[in-house]
Parts: C-alpha cells; structure tokens; sequence
C-alpha cells in the first residue's frame, strides 16, 4: 500500500511508477491527463491545499494505481477496436514472401514513404530557418520570446508528425503533449525546454526527415516504377509495341522469349519493394518513437 500523496508532483511520480513496463507513449498521456485535471481542479478550489485536494479527487478520479489500471484496460479495448489485426501466419516461403501484399501495414508504409519527401523539405526547412532565425535574434530583445516561440511550434510538429505515424505505420504514439511546466519564472521555463531532451530529439528529427524521406521516396518510386514496367511488357509486346532496355547508354530490344520472364522478374521486384516498404515503416516507427517520445 504506498503512502496517499501529498501533491500534485506525487502524485505524477506514483502513476508513473504504476505504469511501469507501459508504452511511453501511454504514459505520456496518462500523466497529462492526470495533471491537467489535478490542476483544474486546484485552480477552481484554491481555498484549499494540495493535500486536502488530492484526498477528494482521489474517489472521484481515482488513486494512482486505480487510474494505471484504467489506462491499460482502456488501451487494450482501443487497439482491439481500431487496430486492423495482422495476418493470419504463413508457414511457407512463398506464403510469406506474397502474404505481404495481404498485411495492411504495407500499404501504411508505402504511403508515408511517399509523403516524406514533401514533409521532410517543409521540417528541414523549418528547422534550419528557426534556428537561425532565433541565432540572429539573439543579440535582439525578441530573441529569446522567438525561441521560445520557434520551440513550441517544434513541439506542435512532432505531436502532428506523431499521429502520422500511428496512423500510417502503426506504432503507438502519444495523442497529448508535454503538460506545461508550472509557472515559476521565465527563466525557469527556458531552462526547461533547453535541458528537455526531446526538445533537441524532436529538432534532430526534422533534420534528419529531409535525406531520410529523398531516399525513402526514390526508393519506393523506383521499385514501383520498375516493376510496372516489367510487368506490362507482355501488354505492349502483343500490341506490337517494342520491349526495348537501355544499358550504357545504347537501346536494346528483348527477344519475344524473354518478355514472359520480364514479367516474373517485375511481380518479384513488386512484392520485394513491398517487403522492403514493410521493413522500413517498422523500422522508421521505433525511430520516430525514440525521438519523438520522452522515454518512461
């Protein structure tokens, strides 16, 4: 049995440890949540004190086992709801190999591969232009207020850039920010955002999104592109369309036989992009997830 908190900084520190183990995402959350609503709630009552405050919620919010609870139970009957269950297991090679194509996730990945080209110019592009825009500034009496200002729209991107992930790649994200640190000092609110590790993580992020998302985009492109190419040389060799392939610079025209193979060649290239876009969405949803998300 732990001890009923004293305050609202207890309290957060005793739902943090009751959901040890958790998803920090959900965790994120939860600590929001519970902070947003411990405050409101001694913002409206401020006759009285921390303590006493905390020993009324407690019945109708819950102590901080109850509200841990709570949230795994909850996130559980979400992701059940709203999550498209995998695919049934292949057992062979070759079902493995084509089962992709049955895997929605595939189609998630493939999806934001493409979109991370324009969105990694536009974080890379707000990124580089704040930080030197708030360097400049800081000579100036705007200098600090700009940073600051330029920090909160980084923290509203990765929250943005977080939703995206969860729903193209799958990957659990947080759905609420930081909570605000209470005010006490302007000063001390700026130490806080500069010594806050996902303040620097979520910048790195953005930077990273515009070489990350060209060979992302170049790579799906190419794949797709290729194939389609492989597969319909069939269709234009009966219309009477020359199969041609250009090696060093000179024009080859492939034989009759050949072009079936062309064809096998292509549905092999198109499932093996597929299998590589589901690769990289897990592999870019845990990287998101480090940067993106304080760790528990």
């Amino acid at each position: 049995m732990t001890t009923p908190p004293k305050t609202i900084p207890e309290y957060l520190e005793q739902l943090r440890a009751a959901l040890a183990g958790a998803d920090p995402a959900l965790l994120q959350d939860a600590l929001y949540d519970a902070e947003e609503y411990l405050r409101a709630e001694l913002a409206e009552h401020p006759e009285i004190d921390e303590a006493t405050m905390l020993a009324t919620v407690a019945t109708s919010y819950g102590a901080p086992e109850e509200v841990a609870d709570i949230y795994r139970v909850q996130e559980t009957t979400v992701n059940k709801a709203m999550r498209t269950p995998p695919p049934a297991p292949r057992s062979s090679a070759i079902g493995r190999f084509f089962g992709v194509a049955a895997d929605p996730h595939t189609y998630g990945a493939l999806a934001y591969m493409l979109l991370a080209l324009p969105v990694g110019i536009f974080y890379f592009t707000w990124a580089v232009t704040g930080l030197s825009l708030s360097a400049g500034f800081a000579i100036l009496i705007i200098g600090v207020p700009f940073a600051v200002l330029f920090m909160g729209t980084v923290y509203a991107l990765s929250l943005m850039e977080g939703r995206i992930v969860e729903t193209l790649l799958g990957e659990r994200m947080p759905r609420r920010p930081q909570y605000p640190a209470p005010a006490s000092g302007f000063w001390a609110g700026i130490k806080a955002i500069l010594i806050d590790p996902r303040t620097w993580g979520s910048l790195l992020y953005m930077m990273l999104m515009l070489p990350m998302g060209i060979f992302y985009f170049t790579c799906t492109v190419i794949g797709l592109a290729v194939s389609a190419g492989f597969v319909s040389a069939p269709v234009a060799w009966l219309f009477g369309v020359p199969v041609t392939y250009s090696w060093d610079g000179s024009d080859f025209a492939a034989p009759g036989l050949l072009v079936p193979l062309l064809t096998v060649l292509g549905v092999f290239l198109l499932f093996a992009t597929l299998h590589f876009a589901r690769g990289v969405g897990r592999f870019h949803a845990q990287f998101a997830k480090h940067l993106l998300v304080r760790s528990a």
